[in-house]
């Protein structure tokens, strides 16, 4: 059974960096799973930054939609980071109409990944915006969007061995 592990935090927190760092404590090769997509120049910029800081030791796996799947086809005594949860249900808001999407539905996604990790030898290391701590959104996308990612949070850190919040670039071991 495979080890799975939470880094929350707000943006430029630091929380991709210390997942990195847990990540790199582990044997390589090791696997990036991204959920980031390159729509703009300023999104392929921020990429191109990742992937320099990651170094030779890595090697990308694109999963913008189905990170569970992605991470079936990787070796499973390798270590993993997904990076991120609420760039993945980004994704997955324009993926299908508003009408089609809920809470059930991201949560049986949710579900696909932690079985998946479950069925792995190696750690899952998963990075995710903490975003439940700001005024609620006037539209109705963005509420369902913002409850969808608490509730995956809920569900993830259930089944973690290990949860961190990371402030000032700090992890804090919250489980």
């Amino acid at each position: 059974m495979g080890e799975l592990i939470l880094y929350l935090g707000g943006a430029k927190s630091g929380k991709t960096k210390a997942a990195l760092r847990e990540t790199e404590s582990r044997p390589a090769p090791r696997y990036y799973l991204a959920t980031a997509q390159g729509l703009d120049e300023e999104m392929r910029g921020r990429i191109r930054r990742h992937q320099e800081e990651r170094g030779p030791d890595w090697r990308t796996v694109e999963a913008p939609l189905d990170p569970a799947e992605a991470l079936a086809s990787i070796p499973g005594d390798r270590p993993v980071l997904l990076d991120c949860i609420t760039l993945w249900f980004s994704n997955l808001m324009w993926s299908r109409p508003l009408s089609e999407q809920t809470p059930e539905w991201y949560l049986e996604l949710v579900g696909k990944l932690i079985v998946s990790s479950a069925e792995r030898p190696g750690a899952l290391i998963v990075v995710s915006n903490e975003l439940g701590w700001g005024i609620v959104p006037m539209e109705p996308e963005s509420r369902l969007y913002r409850d969808m990612v608490g509730l995956a949070h809920q569900t993830l850190a259930a089944h973690a061995s290990s949860v961190y919040l990371v402030v000032a670039g700090i992890p804090l071991k919250i489980k």
